[in-house]
């Protein structure tokens, strides 16, 4: 079973009042793995707090214990078994054993064969009327029918999509026009509807569009990002089955209302962009949601107001930001990663290991194994590059700082005379020179090794010799010039006819 269902499993397990066959069936589970799962969340005391911060491989060792595959069994007609048990008196267990004399090595136990029994009888199409309970569900769809725009600079026809949603006890309505039918229309929708319910209600049902279902089907897959806009919201998704229009009823009917009472209403007027049609389908809205029902007391706002608002969860203090998924790559040796088109650091402790991207309009965040390990800024620039210094290595950082600003600014602190020696490293050379860093990193080592006392007074000799060189300020060091002699020094020498002066050499030595 992969991660995503584990975690989705557990936060509904967690922070929902769904039973086990409640949750079985959102996830396309059987109810005793959810069982199970809940009774090692209970044992181990765990909160989703505690699980969602937990990687990949962290929540299986938590969660699961390896075990072989039990070997396939000879599957029954269920549908000749079904058809069978339409009679009277007909019992399942004699049904069994007629299955199991065929060849009992490969025959279900009896429970087993009641257990997937009552799997297909489950699955079998019957027909109910639905109970809608306040706050419960909200359904989702797109009108089939668009309201088309005119961009006033090439005179082009566009078609606004038109996004329906229908709380599912007050069918209380909203709608809103979207450019497209894409993820990031989708998203920008669902953020506004909870907006304009000013709350949450405790599940969302789409229908099997792209923007919400990735792989429809029996087993149908949620589009990542829509997962996360549940997971902001604390809510869940719900999507209705393949070509089972009851599953979503209410959409239909929604969808139907916006359509008579707003979207025909709105197609005679010429727009000129989608804002100008948002401008315009408030104020019908409102008249459809006060419209009196005709078989029942009061219209979608009252009941609304009295039945589904109280029990809305409320909204989290900032709306959910879209964000699209690269998919993951390997970190290479300079622990940098590209992401259309521009590079991020990650730690490099990462280097050969998977990292996912997430990117927003703003940051682009970097995960591996579920677990974020980064985060920056946006940049759009092609080939621009993005580097956190604290995911350096500790050598990087060290000759990443290099530079003429980086010595100078050390030089600074200490004195003019070793401001001076430092500037000569780069006198003619650029601010990154390479060979300027490396005599200024030979500098840094002298006065680490002989104390800054001694490496200042090295460097005044150096300046008032004139030599701001490396080799001249190590030699002074070595040397110790740069320290006073405890040899006493004659200032004047006495006069004695031996000691002949300039003088006697400029004569020529008469």
């Amino acid at each position: 079973m992969k991660a995503l269902v584990v975690r989705e499993i557990l936060r509904c397990i967690l922070t929902t009042s769904y039973s086990n066959r409640h949750i079985a069936r959102l996830e396309r589970v059987a109810a005793n793995t959810v069982r199970r799962y809940r009774i090692k969340a209970k044992e181990k005391g765990l909160d989703w707090q505690a699980i969602n911060i937990l990687s990949d491989d962290a929540l299986y060792a938590a969660l699961n214990s390896t075990r072989t595959n039990a070997e396939d069994k000879r599957q029954p007609d269920w549908a000749y078994i079904h058809k069978l048990m339409q009679a009277k008196h007909q019992t399942l267990i004699q049904l069994w054993e007629e299955y199991r004399r065929i060849d009992t090595n490969d025959a279900y136990s009896y429970s087993q064969f009641t257990h997937y029994y009552r799997q297909y009888i489950g699955q079998i199409d019957i027909s109910m009327r639905q109970i809608h309970y306040a706050g419960e569900c909200v359904y989702v769809d797109y009108a089939g029918k668009t309201i088309p725009w005119i961009d006033s600079q090439t005179g082009e026809e566009h078609k606004a999509q038109i996004f329906v949603a229908t709380m599912g006890c007050s069918q209380y309505t909203f709608a809103w026009a979207s450019r497209s039918q894409k993820i990031e229309d989708w998203i920008d929708a669902h953020n506004r509807m909870f907006i304009f319910f000013n709350g949450v209600p405790a599940a969302v049902v789409p229908d099997n569009l792209k923007s919400a279902v990735t792989s429809a089907g029996k087993f149908p897959r949620l589009n990542r990002i829509y997962v996360e806009l549940a997971r902001h919201y604390d809510s869940v998704i719900e999507p209705a089955r393949v070509r089972k229009p009851q599953d979503k009823s209410l959409a239909e009917i929604g969808v139907l209302l916006v359509t008579r009472w707003i979207t025909i209403i709105l197609r005679r007027r010429k727009f000129f962009n989608v804002a100008e049609i948002n401008e315009a389908i408030p104020e019908l809205l409102e008249k459809l949601n006060n419209r009196p029902f005709k078989r029942m007391e009061g219209c979608r706002r009252s009941r609304f107001v009295e039945l589904d608002k109280p029990l809305l969860q409320p909204l989290p203090e900032q709306t959910f930001e879209y964000a699209q998924w690269i998919s993951a790559q390997k970190v290479p040796s300079d622990y940098h990663i590209y992401v259309l088109g521009q590079a991020y650091s990650v730690p490099y402790q990462y280097v050969g290991q998977k990292v996912e991207a997430r990117v927003s309009h703003k940051s682009i965040t970097l995960f591996h194994q579920n677990s974020k390990i980064a985060s920056h800024v946006r940049i759009y620039e092609q080939g621009g590059v993005s580097t956190d210094n604290s995911h350096r290595p500790a050598s990087h950082k060290a000759y990443a700082k290099q530079s003429k600003e980086y010595f100078l600014g050390w030089a600074r602190k200490i004195n003019t005379n070793v401001l001076a020696v430092i500037s000569a490293q780069f006198k003619g050379r650029p601010e990154y020179s390479i060979t300027g860093c490396r005599s200024c990193s030979q500098l840094q080592q002298l006065a680490a090794q002989y104390g800054s006392e001694r490496f200042s007074s090295a460097c005044q000799c150096a300046c008032e010799i004139q030599s701001l060189t490396v080799s001249s300020v190590r030699s002074i060091l070595q040397c110790k010039l740069d320290t006073p002699s405890d040899t006493p020094v004659q200032a004047n020498l006495p006069l004695h006819y031996n000691v002949r002066g300039a003088q006697y050499y400029q004569d020529g030595g008469a």
